[in-house]
């Protein structure tokens, strides 16, 4: 697909979540997937994160090029930043964590996993700047869910080596919570993360699980609300109460997780996935990266629609 031709899809999709909730009730949970923008895999466009901007833009991170880029609402892809490579080339980690998220003033947060002391922690990119990282923590932590209390102006991090840090965005952090329930079971523990209802929700990668803790507590009343999601990465709340839609990466599949528990698969390789990793929520438009990492063929951007 020509550039031209990628950049009239990506308008087409935007013009379409705008225009639907007008449009008849239908029966899917999600409908009319379709994928609006491809990467290039040789150089290293495997998008990790994703979060929308009111204007419509989508800022993503291409973790094995190390870069945060923003989609604009035609479709053009420009590179903000660069992170600088690790000296050891990044051998000291298994994967590069890579989400962000936005503040109101336009500041962009996100996270860099290098195995390395000197580069691992939370990154901050305000418009027009360079990045800077605001607190360290450990080379052989994991960084790989991030989202922001804009009251309190503190990240919650989840590390797949099984903890959620505390990290105000002046710098610091300390280990929030880190019970069993977030620990790996051979390769990633911890990993998406969202603050929803006065609550941090994880997932677990290796367990299929989504957690909530209260943020009133210290951390340690972790409650399992989901099970059996297998290879979960990140999640976005649909609007809908506690309603997720959830990234299966490992199966290459997106679900739709009930408030009790329950789920469905609702995208598919046959849509267009290739181990999809984020998800993103606008009114009722889901946007879905996939990294390819396991398929090796196609990093995409798809875009599908919430039925009612």
């Amino acid at each position: 697909m020509s550039a031209k031709h990628v950049r009239k899809a990506f308008v087409a999709a935007i013009l379409a979540a705008t225009t639907f909730a007008a449009t008849p009730a239908h029966a899917a949970a999600l409908c009319a997937p379709h994928i609006v923008q491809h990467f290039d895999l040789g150089k290293g466009q495997t998008p990790e994160g994703i979060v929308l901007s009111p204007n419509g833009t989508a800022y993503v991170t291409f973790a094995k090029a190390r870069q945060i880029a923003e989609i604009s609402p035609r479709g053009e892809v420009r590179i903000l930043a660069t992170l600088p490579a690790p000296a050891d080339g990044g051998t000291g980690t298994p994967a590069l964590g890579f989400p962000l998220t936005v503040a109101s003033d336009g500041t962009l947060y996100f996270l860099y996993a290098t195995g390395t002391a000197d580069l691992t922690g939370v990154w901050s990119l305000r418009p027009g700047g360079t990045p800077r990282r605001i607190a360290p923590l450990p080379a052989d932590s994991l960084p790989n869910g991030l989202a922001l209390d804009q009251r309190t102006r503190t990240l919650y991090v989840a590390d797949s080596t099984g903890a959620v840090w505390k990290v105000p965005t002046t710098g610091g952090a300390t280990v929030w919570s880190s019970g069993q329930e977030l620990k790996p079971n051979g390769f990633l523990g911890a990993n998406g993360l969202k603050l929803h209802d006065g609550a941090v929700w994880v997932t677990n990668l290796d367990r299929g699980t989504v957690l909530r803790i209260p943020l009133r507590s210290n951390g340690s009343a972790v409650e399992v609300v989901a099970t059996g999601l297998t290879g979960i990465d990140d999640f976005a709340f649909t609007g809908r109460g506690d309603e997720i839609i959830a990234a299966l990466d490992t199966v290459n599949e997106v679900a739709l997780v009930r408030p009790n528990g329950r789920h469905e698969v609702v995208l598919t390789a046959a849509d267009g996935l290739q181990g999809p990793t984020s998800i993103a929520v606008r009114g009722r438009t889901v946007y879905v990266p996939s990294a390819a990492y396991l398929t090796a063929q196609d990093p995409n951007l798809l875009l599908a629609h919430l039925g009612r």
